[in-house]
């Protein structure tokens, strides 16, 4: 890899490429001769490659980023059109669903986008909790230019994130959007010079992964619980979440860290 040193790791079929540093996976989207477009081949390998890092406590943030000069144009309608409409396709038990309609992580998941990231990628970006773009990013929900609604979450999250009216301008007309407007409708948290953008996301994933991993997965739970039992429900939560975690030896480790005045070294439990 140009950008960081990694350890590689069995990448499958080869449609997505696993890095392991420290305690950060990095799967890369690795059909650059077709523009990173999701046939059945890489929609199964992304979710195996997320259900494994889910597994793996000693994997405690995960970075999904593109190799070549664009994250992705896209589902490969021609390859996955017949599937679909077979009933056929179906991701693996212990799998992730990368666009979270089924199943989704409990731990954090960066996104780093350069290119064309048309429609599937822009719902990647949606899942995950934390995008960081290059700048030269092009963005475009193109589906209703195909004959098919978004349908990997953007109708439901698109909406919230960036509000009704931006969203749908984007979505029922399938026009191109840039970087700074990405930026502007919140669908990204930064934007950096072209060829930063996995340099960048790797720095947070880094960060993240200094931080106690049970408060991590809490806070995530957390903030998700809002979106699926309401707001009064995770307000009622905190105390319990909070009195679960002080029992853990990361909060004595953290305690211990401020007072020795070090960084802390949390194990997770």
């Amino acid at each position: 890899m140009s950008e960081v040193e990694a350890r590689e790791v069995n990448s499958g079929t080869g449609r997505v490429s696993k890095d392991i540093k420290g305690h950060v996976l990095l799967i890369g989207l690795d059909r650059a001769g077709k523009r990173n477009a999701f046939d059945s081949t890489m929609m199964i390998d992304l979710a195996n490659a997320l259900g494994e890092y889910e597994r793996n406590d000693e994997l405690r943030c995960a970075v999904v980023y593109a190799h070549g000069d664009h994250f992705t144009s896209g589902l490969d309608l021609m390859e996955l059109t017949p599937k679909l409409m077979s009933g056929n396709f179906h991701y693996p038990e212990e799998s992730i669903d990368p666009w979270a309609t089924t199943s989704h992580l409990t731990k954090p998941l960066i996104v780093a986008v350069q290119g064309a990231c048309w429609t599937a990628g822009i719902e990647l970006m949606l899942t995950a909790d934390i995008a960081i773009t290059a700048s030269d990013a092009r963005f475009a929900h193109v589906e209703v230019l195909r004959g098919i609604p978004p349908s990997g979450g953007s109708t439901v999250r698109f909406p919230k994130v960036a509000g009704w009216s931006d969203a749908m301008r984007y979505m029922l007309t399938g026009d191109e959007f840039n970087a700074e407007e990405a930026l502007r409708m919140k669908l990204v948290s930064e934007v950096v010079e072209p060829g930063q953008q996995l340099t960048r996301a790797l720095e947070l994933a880094e960060k993240i992964s200094k931080a106690a991993p049970l408060a991590v997965k809490t806070t995530l739970s957390s903030a998700r619980q809002v979106a699926t039992e309401g707001e009064e429900k995770a307000l009622a939560s905190l105390n319990d979440n909070l009195f679960a975690l002080l029992k853990t030896k990361d909060v004595q480790e953290g305690v211990m860290a401020m007072m020795q005045k070090r960084e802390p070294n949390f194990k997770g439990c």
